[in-house]
Parts: structure tokens; sequence; C-alpha cells
């Protein structure tokens, strides 16, 4: 199991704010719905080896656009998938380095 953890301010009786932590469980497999194949949009990560990139996925939902609206517009898409972009774009944003790999 993964952890998510989400961090959310407690009001206390002084002038400092106390944080607490509540965690989430996030299925261990939620990551193995994105999948990095030469052979699928040139190797940019995508849902179940499908035609769509995460970062489509990410742009629709910044736009605006709900999951419910995002499954119903894509029927193949499952609300896990949407669930697996955001967990995967969250976990890239953690990456410290980033090295250039040269052929």
């Amino acid at each position: 199991m993964t952890l998510f953890e989400k961090v959310r301010p407690v009001a206390e009786k002084n002038l400092f704010c106390r944080f607490t932590i509540e965690i989430r469980i996030m299925p261990a497999n939620l990551l193995e719905r994105i999948t990095i194949n030469p052979e699928v949009c040139h190797g940019k990560p995508t849902v179940r080896n499908m035609r769509y990139t995460v970062s489509m996925i990410l742009d629709l939902l910044s736009a605006g656009m709900t999951a419910e609206e995002l499954i119903a517009d894509y029927p193949a898409l499952e609300k896990e998938d949407i669930q697996a972009c955001l967990f995967y774009a969250s976990r890239l944003s953690e990456t410290k380095t980033l090295y250039k790999i040269s052929a």
C-alpha cells in the first residue's frame, strides 16, 4: 500500500496553527495503470496502454472538467484511471533531480 498525505490546519488557542496529517491509503497497483510504451504515443505516459496520455487527462481536469464528465466523454476510462493520473503527477512532482541521458 502507498500512503497519500493531506495536511489540514487545526486551530489552537495560541497564535500558532498546528497541522495534523490525514492519511489515505492508495492501492499499490494504482500506478500500474500508467504505462510507458515506445509504440504508443511516442513513449509518453498513457493510461493502460491506450492513447489517452496522462498530460491530456491532467489538461482536461485543469480546464475544469470533472472526472464524471471525462468518463462520459471517454467511456474506456475508469475512475481509477483518473486517480492514477493524479497520483502519477503527484509522485512526479516530488522528483528532486532529473538527469539527461544522451545516446
